[in-house]
């Protein structure tokens, strides 16, 4: 799930998406951020995406993230990709990897939640961490479930303040945070 990996699926240039590279992060930021982006590739589904070590860490949600605690959601791990693709929305183009529409669905900031550096929260199989962004906030844990070339999550919304077992932020509200577009806007 290396970011060398992201790197090496998009070899030939073509896609819009960018490159980017391993980063430290910069003193003064107001926090790791993370981003969701909504992808309507050959699966529709959401990339989960978590700043930690200089990369965005990620999982593919098919059903796309729940802010009702007594939901869980399937997340399986991707490549890491750059800081960068933080932004991106477009058309990734038939052939690359990836192809298909993308917008971001939701971004912000993440705070750990644990007495441990992320890097080991993720070795060990279990985060736990609290969201500030335009769509989803509160308390929300990553448990790995399966191993291997199939590596399998569950991402999971606490009982807090922000859970809501009415709301269902997937359906009800499909623009970009950062656009304000639509999939179906895109070209």
């Amino acid at each position: 799930m290396s970011f060398s990996e992201y790197r090496r699926r998009r070899r030939s240039g073509r896609s819009p998406e960018p490159r980017g590279q391993q980063r430290r992060r910069r003193r003064g930021k107001s926090g790791p951020q993370f981003v969701i982006q909504h992808h309507a590739a050959r699966n529709d589904h959401y990339d989960f995406r978590l700043e930690i070590d200089g990369v965005l860490v990620s999982w593919a949600i098919p059903k796309g993230p729940s802010v009702n605690p007594q939901d869980r959601r399937m997340a399986r791990r991707t490549e890491d990709h750059p800081l960068e693709c933080g932004k991106f929305e477009g058309v990734i183009p038939d052939g690359e990897d990836g192809a298909g529409r993308v917008i971001v669905w939701d971004h912000g900031t993440y705070d750990n939640r644990t007495e441990h550096e992320m890097t080991t929260c993720l070795e060990r199989g279990h985060l736990s961490f609290r969201l500030d962004g335009e769509k989803l906030r509160g308390g929300y844990a990553l448990t790995r479930i399966r191993e291997g070339d199939d590596e399998t999550w569950l991402l999971m919304k606490r009982r807090d303040d922000d859970a809501d077992t009415q709301r269902n932020p997937v359906r009800n509200e499909p623009a970009s945070a950062l656009s304000g577009r639509r999939l179906d806007e895109l070209s």
